[in-house]
């Protein structure tokens, strides 16, 4: 079925207090309306763990919940994997994995719970939406959405974001943080700064109403 509204939440970077109350603040219907992450739920806040555990409680209650692939959850990937364990580390990933050490100290279990491991590997890159595309970092221009990298999707910045290339929908993306909502004519973005002491931003489409709490 055709959801009637799609909530777009911004890179919550472990700051599991903003999401609850941003969550307990947006008009979001479970079963009627579409919630959306887009990505970066982890890393750098105290709460990474936690906010994945809220995220995969919404996404029991209503399994339409999406969350994106974000840079910070492709580096924790490759960082289980023994990839680019230092580029993770300098992103402040330990704030995450501490969260998951602080569960199970001395167990030899695996550091991830299974259910955690089968959200990052499930992330996927992008989604289209009606008259929108949705994505963390960005998209190249010139480049068509179905040859665009995933590397891109989540770590591009300026050539994305001082562009005015005409997609065919309008992106709605994170990944770079400004003061407040980003908006363009091609383009808004929606990393607010959560974690820097700013704001986290949900968009409600098709309206393009914002809705933010305070650090």
């Amino acid at each position: 079925m055709e959801r009637e509204k799609t909530f777009i939440v911004g890179d919550i970077h472990g700051c599991l207090h903003m999401l609850k109350r941003l969550l307990d603040k947006i008009p979001w219907r479970p079963g009627r309306d579409r919630l959306v992450f887009v990505g970066d739920c982890i890393d750098r806040g105290l709460d990474s763990k936690a906010v994945v555990d809220c995220i995969l409680g919404l996404m029991q209650m209503d399994p339409s919940v999406i969350c994106l692939l974000g840079n910070h959850e492709a580096m924790l990937m490759d960082y289980l994997a023994g990839v680019n364990q230092g580029l993770y580390l300098a992103n402040q990933g330990m704030t995450t994995l501490k969260t998951y050490m602080a569960e199970k100290p001395h167990s030899e279990e695996a550091l991830i719970p299974p259910d955690h491991m089968a959200f990052y590997r499930s992330l996927p890159p992008f989604m289209e939406l009606t008259g929108y595309y949705v994505v963390h970092a960005g998209f190249r221009p010139g480049i068509e959405i179905a040859f665009q990298s995933v590397e891109d999707m989540i770590w591009i910045r300026e050539p994305f974001i001082f562009s005015d290339y005409d997609f065919g929908k309008k992106v709605i993306f994170g990944h770079t943080p400004f003061p407040r909502p980003l908006s363009m004519a091609n383009k808004i973005g929606i990393d607010t700064g959560a974690v820097y002491g700013n704001r986290l931003t949900c968009i409600e489409l098709p309206e393009e109403q914002f809705y933010s709490v305070a650090a």
